[in-house]
């Protein structure tokens, strides 16, 4: 029992250790996806950049699991500025190797993947940032969208300092 306790502390320990050592972190933040991801259902986050002169690099990230059928990945993703102003990217992602493999890392049958937005981007405007998540799939050879698209269960945004070699 005293060794599955030293065990436990020592686990959780590291962990303490490994997210607070994330230096690079503005802003990191995961939203649940109910069982799918239906194709009207937009994730979003509220985020204030620390300031408007320093330039960041912008992430999705996504939770998924072996349910996720697809090689790729399309989203829509979208900023809406302080001042109104809104930018919209449609965004193609690899998801698995040609081998069907999923790619990202994780032990098991959920898989993590940090996806490049954008980089080297300064917040100009001060104020409150809204990024909206929205998933574009279609099946090979379909013109209608993946109503319901199944595996992916968290989509995040990150900010992250760029660090300086």
């Amino acid at each position: 029992m005293l060794k599955m306790i030293r065990n436990s502390a020592l686990l959780m320990a590291i962990i303490l250790c490994v997210v607070s050592c994330d230096k690079n972190r503005v802003f990191d933040v995961y939203k649940s996806v109910p069982n799918q991801w239906h194709k009207d259902s937009i994730v979003g986050f509220k985020i204030t950049p620390p300031d408007t002169i320093n330039p960041y690099n912008l992430f999705v990230n996504l939770r998924n699991t072996n349910a996720y059928k697809y090689n790729n990945l399309f989203l829509i993703v979208g900023i809406e500025f302080p001042h109104g102003k809104t930018i919209k990217d449609t965004l193609e992602y690899r998801m698995a190797a040609p081998s069907g493999e999923l790619l990202g890392t994780g032990v098991g049958d959920i898989k993590e993947n940090k996806l490049w937005y954008k980089e080297n981007v300064v917040f100009k405007e001060n104020g409150e940032y809204q990024i909206t998540i929205q998933q574009a799939m279609r099946a090979h050879g379909k013109v209608k969208g993946v109503v319901n698209l199944k595996g992916i269960t968290d989509v995040g945004f990150r900010i992250e300092h760029i660090t300086k070699h």
